[in-house]
């Protein structure tokens, strides 16, 4: 299996853009269909999604090699942002706060503050973040998310390794 990484990396980043894109549909589904609404974590979560399916989609474009190795480790460092975000809301999950605040959405915060403020704000959570709308098989949407954003991690770091071994 690990020989697929070195002769079909353009396959890969492919399948994983792909992926990534029906991660969005489902969580879109969830939002719109089934009405849940996305806490602050949740929306970053989706910007790194989308980041992680728009970097590996310009990888698998072209064959050259410098340019699905920049894009791959761009999707690289994308995924990661992703999981420590999922990390972090799936641990307000397991220890929430002693006081739970609704606080304001992502738009609300961007709107009405200057980014260095809002960004930190996004961080911290609030009560929204910490709630567990909806599971499967015990994992809650940030458990999943979580365990995502870390396969593609792998999966694009071995990729990436292969790629500068050949």
């Amino acid at each position: 299996m690990l020989e697929w990484f070195a002769t079909a990396p353009r396959r890969i980043l492919a399948l994983v853009s792909a992926t990534c894109v029906a991660m969005l549909a489902f969580g879109l589904y969830l939002q719109h269909v089934v009405g849940l609404e996305p806490c602050p974590m949740c929306i970053v979560q989706r910007y790194a999604l989308i980041a992680v399916a728009v970097f590996t989609a310009l990888a698998s474009a072209r064959s050259s090699k410098g340019w699905w190795m920049s894009f791959g480790l761009l999707a690289l460092l994308m995924s990661g942002f992703g999981a420590f975000v999922a990390a972090r809301q799936s641990w307000l999950q397991w220890y929430p706060p002693e006081f739970a605040t609704c606080g304001r959405d992502f738009y609300g915060m961007i709107e009405n503050y200057s980014i260095s403020r809002a960004v930190p704000m996004i961080f911290r959570g609030s009560g929204d973040c910490a709630a567990v709308d909806w599971s499967f098989l015990g994992g809650s949407i940030a458990n999943w998310s979580f365990v995502c954003f870390a396969v593609f991690s792998v999966v694009l770091l071995l990729l990436l390794l292969k790629g500068q071994r050949k």
